[in-house]
């Protein structure tokens, strides 16, 4: 082990131990934090004031947080009287988020009351996808085709212009929700259809605090799927994992993670490179960023990126493959309570997150998740469906029925435990019966195995 890479894993541990004498009058608001958020939060020492939605709040965090506030923290006209209020009150000393929806009304905070971090505009050029299209434009960095959806017409014009297929998307949702493929000129109608469908709604899955209302139309990017997980410290960005992404090009949802990503150091490089080149033009200065990019013939090509901890549990697979809590770095950076990495990690081992797909139908029964949780070598597994429970068409990262997320001495080890531990997964579903047929005989079940590449 050299020296550096000592330093770093003790840097590390220091993200999750800060000194008492530090910390014992430090106070933090977290707009929009989860259950980790807070719990690594308090594990600071520092007291908290929660921001959180209504709809989002429950026992844990109330019995949690130092003081809840609750509050649309989206609607920045309530939030700013209120979060002025909550300041004389309580002195907090950083407004932090880690959640999608958090992120601009933290960054319009920070500014507000002259705290350091990613300013407002920064934040939303990474939330809204044509605003970071445009931003790319203007500084000459665009690689890819790319305009706004006006009306039927604008697709037409865009297929002329950049050829089938092309990618029609929300310009402020996530995980994959709205993403359509348009493959020929025969799609066409069905996109528009889709768009008008969505258009004004807010995101039915995942998270419900946005509401779509502009797309986007995009080049479609070739090659291996990618996401960076980094860190930036006062401008300078530490890239802390390659992950690579399990996909498969049928659908928008994705399948896995896995890291370190099984890269050629050259082509390790070029995405490295690429994405510190883009948070430099994007203007990231401070905190988490996970950033999504393809590696094909355009080269390093970005999709986009966000200023928090990648979803899909890659937060456990970094801290399992290099020691390092992003998560908890995310909360302690803010407060000056860690000190910044001096390089990027060297990875000690493999990890892997599989996610559970079934047929559509409704499920009938569920086993072998407590067997699998109880090995030493999985780091999390769960299941979010139940008998009754219906499973939809698969379009995007929200119609996935679990996962499990398992470390080992290296990523093939890692792949190949995940894929083996997740077809180990039994969940039941009985067909949906065709229209107009009887209903599903619930005596005739069909089990259906996981089984996707990586």
């Amino acid at each position: 082990m050299t020296a550096q890479t000592a330093q770093t894993a003790q840097t590390a541990q220091t993200a999750q131990t800060a000194q008492t004498a530090q910390t014992a009058d430090r106070t933090m608001l977290l707009v929009g934090g989860t259950d980790q958020h807070l719990e690594r939060a308090k594990a600071l020492g520092v007291r908290v004031v929660l921001l959180q939605h209504p709809d989002k709040i429950n026992a844990f965090q109330t019995g949690t947080a130092d003081a809840l506030l609750m509050v649309d923290y989206t609607d920045w006209d309530t939030v700013r009287p209120l979060a002025e209020a909550a300041r004389e009150v309580w002195a907090f000393d950083a407004v932090v988020s880690l959640t999608e929806g958090g992120l601009d009304i933290a960054a319009r905070l920070n500014e507000h009351f002259g705290f350091p971090g990613t300013r407002p505009e920064v934040s939303r050029r990474l939330r809204n996808k044509a605003l970071m299209r445009q931003h790319l434009r203007d500084r000459g960095a665009s690689t890819m085709h790319w305009d706004r959806v006006t009306d039927r017409e604008s697709l037409e014009d865009f297929a002329r212009l950049a050829g089938f297929p092309f990618i029609v998307k929300p310009t402020d949702a996530t995980a994959s929700f709205g993403l359509i493929r348009v493959a020929d000129a025969g799609a066409l109608d069905a996109a528009w259809e889709r768009i008008e469908e969505l258009r004004g709604r807010r995101t039915d899955r995942g998270s419900t605090l946005f509401t779509v209302h502009e797309f986007l139309m995009e080049s479609y990017l070739d090659g291996p799927e990618f996401s960076v997980e980094a860190f930036s410290f006062a401008g300078r960005h530490v890239v802390v994992a390659v992950t690579e992404k399990l996909v498969d090009d049928s659908h928008f949802a994705e399948l896995g993670h896995a890291l370190p990503a099984r890269l050629a150091p050259e082509a390790h490089a070029r995405i490295t490179s690429a994405v510190t080149g883009f948070l430099d033009a994007m203007g990231v200065a401070d905190g988490p960023s996970h950033t999504e990019l393809r590696l094909g013939s355009r080269g390093p090509a970005v999709i986009e990126s966000h200023n928090r901890v990648g979803g899909g549990h890659i937060n456990e697979l970094v801290e399992a493959a290099y020691g390092i809590d992003l998560i908890g770095y995310g909360v302690a950076w803010p407060m000056g309570l860690v000190e910044a990495l001096p390089e990027p990690p060297a990875a000690r081992a493999g990890a892997c997150t599989r996610f559970v797909l079934r047929d559509p139908g409704t499920v009938t029964a569920v086993s072998g998740v407590e067997e699998i949780a109880a090995r030493a070598d999985v780091l999390a597994v769960e299941v979010s469906v139940r008998p009754g429970d219906p499973v939809r068409p698969l379009r995007d990262n929200w119609d996935r029925l679990g996962f499990a997320a398992v470390t080992a001495a290296d990523t093939d080890a890692a792949v190949a435990l995940c894929e083996r531990l997740t077809g180990e997964i039994r969940i039941d579903v009985a067909p949906h019966a065709p229209d107009g047929a009887a209903g599903p005989d619930r005596s005739a079940v069909a089990t259906h195995d996981m089984e996707v590449a990586a």
